[in-house]
């Protein structure tokens, strides 16, 4: 890249020769991978439980530029906007396509094409659009309406629902369509069209979105309104670090491809149906673990975008509590109590794995769906999420889940949880996953802290058993076996036990951290998931070893798929693709790696440290208790801006903030406008608290 190219512009002369890397295009309700014939709406799935997977919709907007001319290509993704460009030049005249989900108006994808014409002739010019579209569906079976103003009509529903009696979901197209050719008229120097679609679970919402569309185009405020939203979105976030380009593009490219997979920040519609490992534009059936919700969007995914974003952090928590009635039905099913949150989710909360045994076993991810809910408390103080949205209820029946599903054993006086598979999917019926059991023993403490909160009595087995829980310590080694029975030195898939540190947070000894870091680096397999080694990265950044994190850290630059940064679940190209859980770990290891952001009940804490080649990072929009800071680290100081400040109980007057620095005991106010800045100390922890919030409201 050179140095006056602006790193959030994903340029090439030709398309990847592996289709699957060209980009995804999505804005939280539709998905598209430009040039499929087939896209796909959130929410809308085929086929029952394990069968279960993201219906493919027919996409008319597939439709490439060719000229009969020779002619020189050009492609980019600007991620400032959201919009893929192909460049079309000849002799005769320069074409340009542009390609768009709209990111204010979920419901409309949008293709503008405008032909300029570069000699004096006044013969005509004509570009040539290649589709393959076809108005079918494998999943959906389509049939013809009549047209509306001028636009295509079909409508389907999908061949079988969920779960039995559920619904199958409907969707209605209407879309503006693509003629085979586009000609330039010998007396115009220059000509534009506009090609809209529309996808809607009614007629009749389609019909009004489609007029709203209409309305756009006439008056030119199709594409600025798109602008506008995109221009809103980064406004509030911005991770960049200068020193290394690849690095910095990297960033880009992961905040780019998981905000696109989030609902607009204006959304109301409480529609939004989660975030599964290849997003949106991937997970037919048999693609892309079926568009499935796994841990991987609220351990993953979730926190780099909760610390900029409490409205999209807060679209996640409400899918969950949507999905409450099926999590009890699944708890049921396995005879035990509360809440059991299926290992992948669609719609209902029902188990719709294909496999049996990782939704029976793999129950780490109900410990990992509450983490969620609490960092998003220590961050906004936002109780009305657990009072009116029913968060508590998600807390509540997790706890109780825990307390049934826990073994009593008297010759250890230790709770027990029996025949899991940990995150390390490698193992499978195993007793006591330390994982598993830590994350149990942390939910139950915070349905007991938040029991506390709402004045709620909370049974006296939720502290009984988050007192008592076993988690595995071998003394011998001073390190944390991965279950019982774990030889040390055997294969691992992934980052599993190393996640005790972070994000779980179990209080060990810098040498007990160093030791698991050591036992399951050498052994992890290096074709594993890309998400594995940012968990590595910042374990190494606590202990200040930042050179070595970084080694770790760029092992997963060759899971990122150019020119246009798609990442892929393995290295070699294979897995998922644009793999959002591999970004997800990513852009953690240098948000909560690089800055040593830590949530916590009563502050955010902080621990700067850069490796060499990074001379320095900005982090924009950090949003804590309501206030927006910039923060800026360098070699040798932090810079902490405090932008705005809103409440989010809709007070006037917003928490006095202030940094302690905890080796010296100085306090720093924070004033709205004004810069503190002050030494980075390596090792040192610093805390970000409030002067005028107290969790005993």
């Amino acid at each position: 890249m050179s140095r006056d190219a602006d790193p959030y512009i994903f340029s090439s002369d030709t398309l990847p020769s592996d289709l699957r890397f060209l980009p995804p295009l999505a804005n939280g309700l539709l998905g598209w991978r430009v040039y499929d014939n087939i896209m796909h709406m959130g929410g809308v799935y085929n086929g029952e439980a394990g069968r279960c997977h993201r219906a493919d919709v027919p996409c008319p907007l597939a439709a490439k530029m060719e000229s009969k001319d020779p002619a020189q290509h050009a492609y980019s993704l600007d991620t400032h906007t959201g919009i893929f460009t192909h460049t079309l030049s000849s002799a005769a005249v320069t074409a340009t396509q542009t390609l768009y989900s709209h990111r204010y108006y979920p419901n409309l994808m949008v293709m503008e094409i405008l032909l300029v014409r570069q000699m004096t002739a006044t013969e005509p010019v004509t570009v040539n659009l290649v589709s393959a579209f076809t108005p079918e569906s494998k999943d959906i079976a389509f049939e013809s309406g009549p047209d509306y103003r001028g636009g295509r009509y079909i409508k389907g529903q999908a061949a079988s629902a969920e779960y039995p009696g559920g619904l199958c979901p409907t969707v209605h197209l209407i879309w503006i369509p693509i003629p085979e050719t586009l000609t330039l008229l010998p007396e115009r120097s220059q000509s534009r069209w506009g090609f809209i679609l529309i996808a809607d679970n009614s007629f009749d919402s389609a019909k009004a979105k489609f007029d709203e569309a209409l309305n756009l185009m006439d008056t030119g405020n199709m594409l600025l309104s798109h602008e506008k939203a995109w221009k809103e979105l980064w406004l509030q976030s911005k991770v960049e670090v200068t020193g290394s380009d690849s690095l910095c593009r990297a960033l880009i490219g992961c905040l780019f491809y998981l905000l696109s997979a989030f609902p607009s920040i204006h959304d109301t519609s409480s529609s939004f149906g989660g975030v599964s490992p290849g997003g949106l534009s991937n997970g037919g059936d048999g693609q892309d673990y079926w568009g499935h919700v796994f841990w991987d969007q609220d351990i993953w995914m979730y926190p780099g975008i909760a610390l900029f974003y409490p409205k999209l952090a807060r679209a996640v928590l409400e899918y969950r509590v949507r999905t409450i009635d099926g999590a009890k039905d699944n708890a049921q099913k396995q005879g035990y109590k509360g809440l059991k949150f299926p290992w992948e989710s669609a719609v209902s909360g029902r188990e719709v794995c294909p496999e049996d045994i990782y939704g029976n076993q793999e129950i780490h991810i109900n410990g990992d769906v509450t983490l969620a809910f609490q960092h998003y408390l220590y961050l906004t103080e936002d109780l009305s999420m657990f009072r009116e949205g029913h968060g508590s209820d998600v807390i509540y029946g997790v706890a109780d889940y825990w307390v049934s599903r826990a073994t009593w054993k008297p010759e250890d006086q230790k709770y027990h949880l029996l025949g899991v598979m940990p995150p390390d999917e490698y193992y499978y019926n195993v007793d006591n996953s330390v994982y598993t059991n830590t994350v149990a023993k942390f939910s139950l403490q915070f349905a007991g802290e938040l029991a506390d909160l709402l004045q709620h009595t909370a049974p006296k087995e939720w502290k009984e058993v988050a007192e008592h829980m076993k988690i595995p310590f071998d003394q011998e080694s001073e390190y944390h076996p991965e279950f019982d029975g774990y030889i040390k030195g055997h294969p691992v898939k992934q980052a599993d036990t190393v996640m005790l540190g972070y994000p779980l947070g179990l209080q060990m000894s810098k040498q007990v951290r160093r030791n698991d870091l050591e036992a399951y680096e050498p052994v992890t397999d290096p074709q594993g998931p890309a998400m594995t080694w940012g968990m590595f990265a910042i374990g190494w950044l606590e202990l200040g070893e930042a050179e070595r994190a970084q080694l770790l850290l760029k092992k997963c630059f060759s899971n990122i798929q150019g020119p246009f940064q798609v990442w892929s679940e393995s290295s070699d190209g294979s897995g998922a693709v644009n793999f959002l859980t591999g970004m997800g770990g990513f852009l953690q290891a240098v948000l909560f790696g690089y800055t040593g952001f830590r949530v916590q009940k009563e502050c955010l804490a902080f621990s700067a440290i850069l490796p060499n080649d990074i001379s320095e990072l900005c982090v924009r929009g950090v949003n804590y208790l309501g206030s927006q800071m910039d923060w800026l680290l360098r070699k040798d100081e932090v810079c902490i801006i405090l932008r705005e400040q809103t409440r989010s109980d809709g007070s006037a007057k917003p928490y006095d903030l202030q940094v302690v620095l905890t080796a010296s005991g100085t306090e720093i106010p924070l004033t709205p406008g004004q810069q503190v800045t002050f030494k980075r100390e390596p090792g040192c922890v610093r805390k970000l608290e409030s002067t005028s919030f107290c969790w005993s409201l």
